[in-house]
């Protein structure tokens, strides 16, 4: 059994969720994830919506999904931006919605002090940085300097440019029909759609027997043959019916 888990609404931390909970709003921190990983090592989903949040947060929930012992999908859902794309890469594989993004960009982080303070806060958020984008490295496969120039310009990716990069390995309800390569001329190939026709109404049943099954192979004759074709034709020709609930003029 798939145990689903969400990590939607802002990457916080364990302390302050009771906060968000009081008040109704959505968040997770890590404990929500990691309280939901089975222990058996059954397989996990996880359907991600986030702008972002804690970095510290966020890489403590990708390291409990990457260090789980079963396998973990990723669903990017909505958006994937700053530590919620940094837990999107734990997934083996991560999946991308049609209509999803990922954006990537650099830690920030307010600090007040004089000029050795800043200094040093900016060394730390340019090392935090570097660390985030290891995990788009293993994922990806691209090089650190590729990743941290795009991150310095805070990347936009939406599901195509994301699968092309590496960032994710599938875009979701991506099942294009496969197809048939044919170098013809006259041959008197079937096209596909009549071949699913046929298997279609063979494995239809009369008097709940598979039509398939009443069928002694045999030569057919050409009249047969002809009656086959006319019935598939008139299949592939019949429109739906179309009932009243079937339309609705507010639909999107």
């Amino acid at each position: 059994m798939t145990v689903k888990i969400n990590v939607k609404g802002p990457i916080i931390s364990n302390d302050d969720k009771w906060i968000y909970d009081m008040f109704g709003m959505t968040a997770t921190a890590p404990n929500d994830v990691i309280d939901a990983l089975p222990t058996d090592g059954s397989d996990v989903e996880v359907d991600v919506n986030s702008n972002g949040g804690l970095v510290d947060s966020g890489s403590e929930i990708y390291t409990a999904l990457k260090s789980y012992s079963g396998k973990v999908t990723v669903n990017v859902v909505g958006m994937a931006a700053s530590a919620a794309s940094l837990i999107a890469m734990a997934g083996n594989p991560t999946r991308i919605s049609p209509v999803g993004q990922i954006m990537i960009h650099n830690v920030s982080a307010g600090v007040f002090g004089d000029y050795r303070e800043q200094a040093k806060a900016s060394d730390v958020l340019k090392q935090s940085s570097e660390a985030i984008a290891n995990a788009y490295h293993l994922k990806t496969g691209l090089s650190m300097d590729d990743l941290l120039a795009k991150m310095d310009e805070e990347t936009y990716l939406n599901a195509d440019k994301a699968k092309e990069l590496g960032f994710v390995d599938e875009i979701m309800f991506d099942e294009e029909p496969e197809l048939d390569l044919v170098a013809d001329n006259g041959s008197g190939l079937l096209p596909r759609t009549a071949i699913e026709k046929v298997k279609e109404l063979m494995d239809s049943k009369t008097n709940g027997t598979p039509i398939a099954k009443t069928i002694k192979p045999r030569e057919l004759s050409g009249n047969e043959i002809k009656q086959i074709a006319e019935a598939v034709v008139e299949q592939l020709n019949r429109k739906p019916e179309r009932t009243e609930d079937t339309f609705n003029p507010f639909a999107f």
